[in-house]
């Protein structure tokens, strides 16, 4: 067994204070999905706007496929003031979160139909803030965790996992909940949301900054990039290049030095592939409840809430699978499960709007959604150093959120242009885009297990 640790002492490991605070970040990380995504999408909707206008809408999700180009950034500058305050990781965190703030009241002041423009430009730079925000949040997990604690990093995703779901359906099931009641419209429902995220800032200036060792490793290397340039090169020179050096190729050089070129080449495609298929559902989701006859408070009910606590419990469920038998493991089965399960809203789309069916659908699709969560957040965790936290989650999540966010954004013309309408066999096809990730996932699982055995410092066994 890969991992020895008792279920009761990695049951305890939730009664750890930082593992609070990682439930709370995630929080923080799921509830700007909301601004932008699922509430927007109704918004839009019910100003009359088209399916592939709504789909496109969806591209300022693109902030999350790049941050990783400014995450090295986030690993290496200090914010004057600001960090003397709270810290490297938190005062980051909390400059995102009062730009989003700003942004989403914004929000609530714009004729929608008419400033559509505007409204695409505020969903953007809520997007850019909280992509930046989440590079600040994940490289958090992680250092929050000395090496020593590695045995809690599935407890960690699965708090994060669980903490993502409870800010994008809990607190993202409000808006849809009181979008039926009387004198409530989509701007002032915004007004409230960004009241919300205000509420979220607070958390973080009373949040624990971690400490860490990536400061010294990282004047080392950066003295050792130093030592290597021409002595005639001027001080300051020097300095500069290495700092450079340090910051943008040194992330980059270790992980593949780390993992090999064609290992490192095989992960990345698989990161890539593995979200795509859910990516298309959920992008399309809301459009297809709302025309296949549900409400918005049934759409609140079970797409928001529902799926919310469904996949908060299974994400602890999942962990617990993930921790016994490896995280490897996990990936190879929820991946086959989060196939299957999208088969689930074909038969809707067939049957048509049957409550039950709906219910029965968002408890299949809320687990699989959690397992495969805690998976690759833990998956993502294993494969970093410490030494470039940020930098090297953002570079692995945003390339997972590329296929999420930029493929994702054609979906609507695919429902329209390439299947007519028919969202059966848009459900099917979201299925198979699943099969390619796990066949680069097949292709190097003996490197993968090698892997996760010395993150845990185990032998497989």
């Amino acid at each position: 067994m890969l991992i020895s640790t008792s279920l009761s002492q990695y049951l305890s490991y939730y009664k750890d204070k930082r593992l609070l605070t990682v439930f709370a970040f995630g929080i923080s990380s799921g509830f700007p999905w909301v601004l932008v995504g699922s509430v927007m999408s109704a918004w839009l909707k019910d100003e009359g706007l088209s399916r592939s206008l709504i789909g496109l809408f969806g591209l300022v999700y693109g902030a999350y496929t790049i941050n990783f180009l400014w995450s090295p950034l986030i690993d290496r500058i200090k914010l004057p003031v600001l960090n003397a305050l709270l810290g490297q990781r938190r005062s980051w965190i909390a400059l995102c979160q009062t730009c989003i703030v700003a942004a989403t009241f914004a929000l609530s002041l714009i004729d929608l139909k008419n400033g559509l423009a505007i409204a695409a430009s505020l969903c953007l730079l809520i997007a850019i803030f909280s992509a930046t925000k989440d590079i600040a949040i994940d490289a958090y997990r992680i250092d929050i965790l000395p090496e020593e604690e590695s045995d809690k990093a599935t407890a960690a995703a699965a708090m994060a996992t669980s903490g993502w779901w409870s800010g994008y359906a809990l607190l993202g099931a409000i808006p849809f909940f009181i979008a039926d009641i009387p004198g409530f419209s989509w701007p002032l429902i915004y007004q409230l949301l960004s009241i919300m995220m205000a509420g979220l800032l607070v958390i973080t200036l009373l949040a624990k900054e971690p400490t860490s060792h990536r400061e010294q490793i990282q004047a080392q290397l950066q003295a050792s990039y130093e030592a290597k340039l021409a002595s005639s090169s001027a001080t300051t020179v020097k300095k500069i290049i290495a700092w450079f050096a340090v910051t943008l190729v040194e992330p980059f050089k270790s992980f593949f030095e780390k993992n090999g070129v064609k290992t490192a080449l095989a992960l990345l495609a698989f990161i890539f592939l593995f979200k795509i298929g859910e990516a298309f559902l959920a992008r399309m989701s809301i459009v297809f409840y709302k025309e296949i006859g549900f409400s918005n408070a049934q759409i609140g009910q079970y797409s928001k809430l529902g799926t919310g606590i469904i996949t908060i419990i299974f994400a602890f469920l999942g962990s617990i699978f993930n921790h016994k038998y490896g995280i490897v493991k996990g990936l190879f089965i929820s991946g086959v499960a989060m196939a299957a399960s999208n088969l689930m809203f074909s038969w809707i789309a067939v049957a048509g709007p049957i409550e039950q069916l709906y219910a029965l659908a968002i408890v299949v699709d809320g687990f699989t959604q959690a397992w495969s969560l805690v998976a690759m957040v833990a998956f993502i965790s294993m494969l970093c150093d410490r030494a470039f936290s940020a930098t090297h989650y953002a570079l692995l999540a945003s390339l997972g959120n590329l296929g999420k966010t930029m493929l994702a954004g054609y979906s609507g013309f695919v429902v329209d242009d390439l299947l007519k309408g028919d969202w059966a066999v848009f459900f099917v096809l979201t299925a198979l885009m699943v099969v390619p990730s796990l066949v680069f996932l097949y292709l190097i699982r003996g490197k993968l297990y090698a892997i996760e055995a010395s993150y845990h410092g185990r032998d497989k066994g």
